[in-house]
């Protein structure tokens, strides 16, 4: 296995540091660090050496997020989705599951995969669509319906989506992928948001869109269900996105030990911030919040790198590690803000930035809410009427 920095080296990620603050300032999408990471094999690093790739397992790639994130978050944002895909392929490769090696072919091949599931008032995710699938008369499905928060809009070549195909109790849900240059895709540019705006994560209008036959992968019910398809995706969305706010909660302690060095306090003679006990604390307990995290998330990565059986738990473990990845995020980068002095709440400060970028987590499949229902039924039951 290729080390991080060997494709992500201290060289490629100063320069996409660089370049964060003006994507943000701008509302542009993250092109040039794209076009880097993928020349660099980043794009392909989940690949195994027979096809070409690095052979990284979720630990080794979460790391690398982690890395990536700190750095520029919408980046690592937008790569995310990608890079879902292909840990999707890969986790159900090392069950026995072999029905998206396809996508592998595509990744190594040099496709760009992004994510259309997100659906406006769908709160139900993966368990039913407001996507309708219709059977074409020439084989394969043809999607209608609008997907939101379509991270790497401008770049995907490749659109896995799903839509549910009939009603009641005859209805289904059909995934598939569809290509960019079908006529039925249209990208609707409607990415001006507060924060994690490199990602240009705009929403696709669905007008018949056509999945040939080889491309629908899963048909499943509606509702929830044990399909290795869902938990795969959940797993490596969940991780994956938990590790860019783990990321961006790094920088976060990273700036707040730095920041208050640089500061002085006219009341103690000119002492340093960094010495006043009461900084001290909040520095140190935001670096055991970070600690607690760290472990979290490589023992789970590990887990699923291992085919370790959690049975019931799975699902608790990874929404825990989703928000708590966000919520530590939030919370470090706000200490980061309060210790490092009023300079940082001006526009175009890498605080401010950082801030906006957290607040994204809230809007994560699993948010808060959801979380908590899912922890709940499992230590419980099933809520009854």
């Amino acid at each position: 296995m290729e080390p991080i920095r060997a494709i992500l080296t201290d060289e490629l990620l100063e320069r996409i540091r660089s370049r964060a603050a003006g994507y943000d300032a701008d509302n542009t999408f993250c092109a040039e660090d794209l076009l880097e990471l993928r020349e660099a094999g980043y794009l392909t690093a989940m690949l195994p050496p027979e096809r070409g790739g690095r052979g990284w397992g979720l630990e080794t790639t979460t790391a690398a997020q982690r890395l990536l994130a700190a750095h520029a978050p919408a980046t690592a944002l937008a790569v995310n989705m990608h890079l879902v895909w292909s840990a999707v392929a890969q986790l159900l490769a090392a069950r026995g599951d072999h029905r998206l090696d396809f996508v592998q072919d595509w990744i190594a091949s040099g496709e760009i995969l992004a994510f259309g599931i997100s659906e406006a008032g769908n709160d139900s995710v993966l368990f039913d669509s407001v996507t309708r699938a219709e059977p074409s008369p020439t084989g394969g499905y043809d999607f209608t319906g609008l997907k939101i928060f379509t991270s790497l809009a401008p770049a995907w070549t490749k659109l896995g989506v799903f839509g549910k195909e009939g009603d009641g109790d005859d209805a289904r849900l059909v995934h598939g992928f569809i290509d960019r240059a079908d006529p039925g895709v249209e990208t609707i540019e409607n990415w001006d948001t507060l924060g994690m705006r490199a990602s240009q994560s705009h929403s696709t209008r669905l007008d018949g869109a056509h999945a040939d036959a080889n491309t629908i992968h899963s048909i499943l019910p509606t509702g929830p269900n044990a399909d290795p398809l869902v938990f795969g995706i959940f797993a490596a969305f969940l991780t994956l996105t938990a590790s860019v706010y783990v990321g961006l909660a790094e920088r976060g302690v990273e700036l707040a030990a730095e920041r208050p060095a640089q500061r002085t306090s006219l009341g103690h003679g000119g002492r340093a911030l960094s010495q006043d006990p009461d900084i001290r604390w909040q520095v140190a307990d935001a670096g055991l919040e970070i600690l607690r995290l760290d472990a979290q998330l490589r023992m789970t990565t590990r887990d699923l790198d291992d085919v370790v059986d959690h049975g019931s738990s799975w699902f608790p473990r990874l929404v825990t590690l989703r928000t708590h990845a966000g919520d530590t995020a939030r919370r470090t980068i706000q200490l980061a803000l309060q210790v490092s002095g009023g300079g940082q709440y001006f526009r175009g400060s890498e605080l401010e930035r950082l801030y906006r970028d957290a607040l994204a987590s809230l809007y994560h499949p699993s948010d808060a809410e959801s979380a908590h229902s899912t922890v709940a039924t499992w230590l419980l039951g099933p809520p009854t009427d």
